[in-house]
């Protein structure tokens, strides 16, 4: 088949390219640069310079490479300040990307005849529900309100989800990935995490009783893979076996990465320092099911656990 990768330069699309490739699939990744397109190239890749918020830029690029299957993996999540408190600020381009650039790319995607189209959403935990059970399903409903800072984060991903899942004539498959881990990334040994926890400089708040979910960064790469010929247009929870407090899986990340074990703040203390969002980060979230994915898909995370991934896999 005849891939088109929109972010193929990307945390996740830099570590699809070679799995389509190897697969045998011709892959056009887009990027924002020529430095980009000749490391797409050098990994066997036909690289495409694209500007993602210009409609006539993401007609041409995706109309040249003439795809079967759009995958988007557009995000802007470099220089994330950490800042709970600005998160709608920090992922400002982002939800642009989640937005417009979905939107164009679904336009130029239909305009071509794109059979198949495949887009990253987030189902790590905020996004869910904060009531009833702790492991979220793709049935159960997001969160009314996430919190005043991340409320047009929310209003983004809805967007993207009810876009791709509604596209008139276009198979549409929407991947909730879990919180990210692995080489390159926040959570990591050598990543902005990791810094924080050996400064002891990330509390775990009101009893660390919030529930996130994880996915190795080339769990999530594989994932999506599949995602790319397998399974029937919906939406899927891409995470891995084990959703968990962060009261449990903090202090572990802690000790893996030679930190402090962290200290506790109530919550009346940490509110004011990281606001209504990141008290619900800390307290109040829940994490996601995979057990569609691997029923419908049929993928399974090679890291089950973020348990092992913490240990072995973050560098």
């Amino acid at each position: 088949m005849r891939i088109f990768i929109a972010g193929a330069t990307g945390a996740v699309g830099s570590r699809l390219v070679p799995l389509l490739s190897q697969a045998g699939h011709d892959v056009i990744g887009s990027t924002r640069d020529e430095e980009g397109r000749a490391s797409l190239e050098a990994q066997g890749a036909n690289g495409v310079v694209m500007a993602a918020l210009d409609a006539d830029s993401v007609h041409a690029a995706v109309a040249e490479a003439k795809p079967d299957v759009v995958v988007h993996e557009l995000t802007a999540l470099s220089g994330i300040s950490g800042n709970l408190k600005k998160w709608d600020q920090d992922f400002a381009m982002t939800n642009r990307l989640r937005t417009e650039a979905t939107d164009n790319l679904l336009a130029a995607a239909r305009a071509c005849g794109v059979r198949r189209f495949v887009a990253q959403s987030f189902g790590g935990g905020w996004a869910y529900d904060r009531t009833g059970g702790w492991a979220k399903t793709e049935d159960d409903p997001l969160v009314a309100d996430p919190g005043k800072e991340a409320r047009q984060s929310l209003a983004a991903i809805r967007h993207l989800e009810d876009a791709v899942t509604t596209a008139p004539g276009i198979e549409g498959v929407v991947l909730r990935y879990g919180n990210f881990y692995g080489l390159g990334q926040a959570t990591s040994r050598a990543g902005t995490l990791g810094d924080l926890l050996r400064a002891g400089k990330f509390p775990v708040v009101g009893g660390g009783t919030g529930v996130w979910s994880f996915v190795h960064i080339d769990d999530a790469a594989a994932a999506t893979a599949v995602a790319v010929e397998n399974g029937a247009p919906g939406i899927y929870n891409i995470v891995d076996d084990e959703p968990a407090p962060i009261g449990e899986w903090l202090p572990y990340l802690a000790e893996q990465v030679g930190g402090k074990k962290p200290m506790r703040l109530p919550a009346w203390v940490a509110r004011p320092l990281i606001g209504q969002f990141g008290t619900a980060l800390m307290t109040s979230v829940r994490g996601s099911s995979n057990a569609k994915a691997k029923r419908e898909l049929g993928w399974a995370p090679e890291y089950a656990s973020w348990r092992e991934g913490f240990r072995t896999g973050i560098g």
